[in-house]
C-alpha cells in the first residue's frame, strides 16, 4: 500500500470503542463525549474483514485502541480472530492499563504481542489527579506489573509530557529504564478542541527533556524496540530498557508516516488529525468491496498535519484524541 508521496503503509490502528474509563486532561472533557451507540459501532467480524482485505493489499501490523480498548467486551475474541489472518505480523494494544492484569494472560495466548502502557505520572496522588479518577494509580501498576509478568516484549511506558505537572518526573522516568526492560516513551502534547489552555501552556518539548536526561548521564542513540511508530530512541549506558521521544508538535515525523486509523464507527483515517475519513462501515453492511475504498484513502492521505500548538488549526475539529484512537 503505497500513498501519492511514495510512503509504504503497512500499519493500521483500529479503535474499537470511542469509550474510556478515565478522562485524562489532555485526552477527553470531564464529562465525557456523546457517545456512539451500539449499532454505529464495526463488530469485530466487521473489524476482522477490513483487516483482510487490507492484509491481501500488504497491511502488515494492526494496534488496538480506544478510548480504552478493555472496556469493550471479549476483546480477546478480537484478537484471535486478527492473529488468524494472513499476512498480519504484529498484533499491539494501547491502554491505560487499569483493566489489564485480569486479561493479560488470555491475550497473550490469544496472539497479542506488544503492549503499550500510558502512564503520565510515577506518584499515585498525581496520577489520580491528571486521568481525574480516583484509585487509579493502583491498578495501572497491577497492570503494568502482569504485563511483564506474561512476558509481553517490548513494553512501552507512554507519558505524555506537562510543564508544571509532570515534568518534575523527567529523570525517575528515564531511571526505570536501567534495570528494568522498559521503554518509557516521552510525547509532546497535541492540541484538540477539548485541551487548548492546557496544550498551549503546559507544552515542554522533547528537545528539553533530552537535555535534563543528559545532564544525568550519556545518551546513546540506540535503534530501539520493534515498534511501529515515529519514536526515536536513546539508552543509558548498561540500561536494559531504552528512552524514546515522539516529537509531533517540535520535529514533525509525518515524511515517514506507515499508518492508516480505523475508528469505532467504522471511518478510515489517513490521519489522526484533520477532516479527511472514508466511510466503510456502510459499504460493508451493503456487502460491497471495500478495496477501492481503501485504495481512494491511500490516495488523499495528506502529506502532513497542520497543528498549530494552543490552537484548533489543523484539529479538523477534533474535541478529544479518544475520538480517533489517539
Amino acid at each position: 500500500m503505497i500513498d501519492q508521496f511514495g510512503r509504504q503503509i503497512e500499519y493500521l490502528r483500529i479503535s474499537v470503542t470511542d469509550k474510556c474509563n478515565l478522562r485524562c486532561i489532555y485526552c477527553m472533557p470531564l464529562e465525557g463525549l456523546p457517545w456512539l451507540k451500539r449499532a454505529e459501532i464495526l463488530t469485530y467480524e466487521e473489524i476482522t474483514t477490513i483487516v483482510r482485505t487490507a492484509a491481501g493489499m500488504g497491511l502488515k501490523r494492526v494496534r488496538l485502541t480506544g478510548g480504552e480498548p478493555l472496556v469493550r467486551r471479549d476483546l480477546v475474541d478480537l484478537v484471535e480472530m486478527l492473529s488468524g489472518i494472513d499476512g498480519i505480523q504484529d498484533i499491539s494494544l494501547s491502554t491505560n492499563a487499569i483493566l489489564f492484569a485480569k486479561e493479560a494472560e488470555a491475550l497473550k495466548r490469544a496472539g497479542l504481542d506488544r503492549v503499550n502502557i500510558s502512564l503520565d505520572s510515577l506518584q499515585a496522588d498525581r496520577v489520580d489527579e491528571l486521568v481525574r479518577r480516583p484509585g487509579s494509580y493502583a491498578n495501572i501498576m497491577e497492570g503494568l506489573a502482569a504485563a511483564e509478568a506474561v512476558g509481553f516484549h517490548p513494553i512501552k511506558i507512554n507519558v505524555v509530557l506537562m510543564r508544571g505537572r509532570n515534568d518534575d518526573e523527567i529523570e525517575a522516568f528515564a531511571e526505570l529504564t536501567r534495570e528494568r526492560p522498559l521503554h518509557v516513551r516521552f510525547i509532546e502534547i497535541m492540541p484538540t478542541g477539548s485541551n487548548l489552555e492546557l496544550s498551549a501552556e503546559s507544552f515542554l518539548s522533547c528537545s528539553e527533556a533530552l537535555a535534563r536526561l543528559r545532564d544525568v548521564d550519556a545518551l546513546q542513540p540506540v535503534e530501539g524496540p520493534v515498534g511501529n511508530g515515529p519514536a526515536t530512541y536513546y539508552r543509558y549506558p548498561e540500561a536494559v530498557g531504552t528512552i524514546g521521544v515522539i516529537t509531533p508538535m517540535s520535529h514533525n515525523f509525518c515524511d515517514d508516516c506507515n499508518r492508516l486509523r480505523l475508528t469505532a464507527d467504522g471511518h478510515l483515517r489517513p490521519c489522526l488529525f484533520g477532516a479527511i475519513q472514508t466511510n466503510l462501515r456502510d459499504p460493508l453492511r451493503r456487502g460491497e468491496d471495500i478495496q477501492p475504498l481503501i485504495e481512494e484513502t491511500l490516495r488523499i492521505k495528506p502529506e502532513r498535519h497542520d497543528l498549530v500548538q494552543g490552537s484548533e488549526v489543523g484539529s479538523g475539529g477534533l474535541v478529544a484524541l479518544s475520538q480517533t484512537g489517539g
